[in-house]
């Protein structure tokens, strides 16, 4: 069974317990890397500067303390490989709805089930819906 390593814990630490329960949840079934958890003012003006968000300061769930959001990734890491970011999704969402956590995945921000439309970019960002 996969298990999370220390800086995937570090990062995790930071968000809301709902996010974390999930996270520890799916990790059982898929094994993924979290590699964002809080953002700070410096850490979301350059994740703006690099494409990596759309949302400044202090708007994104990831400046909420602790973190309304949640960056994953699919292990071993392969940028270019969309259909596992795809598999981790189901995995995490299905995981999320086994523990009655509503999410939203930036691969499919509208929540259609189009994973190839313009809301679909963000592939490793998982928030919570409410709260």
């Amino acid at each position: 069974m996969p298990t999370f390593g220390t800086r995937s814990l570090a990062h995790l630490a930071t968000c809301d317990p709902l996010l974390q329960q999930v996270a520890h949840e799916a990790i059982q079934d898929f094994d993924f890397a979290v590699i964002c958890g809080h953002r700070d003012k410096e850490g979301q003006d350059k994740a703006v500067a690099e494409g990596k968000s759309k949302t400044p300061w202090p708007t994104s769930k990831h400046n909420a303390i602790p973190s309304r959001a949640m960056d994953l990734v699919p292990y071993p890491v392969d940028w270019k490989d969309r259909d596992s970011f795809v598999i981790m999704a189901r995995v995490v969402l299905s995981a999320a709805e086994k523990l009655g956590v509503e999410l939203r995945w930036g691969g499919d921000f509208n929540r259609d089930g189009d994973t190839t439309t313009s809301d679909a970019w963000d592939l490793p960002h998982f928030e919570l819906v409410k709260k």
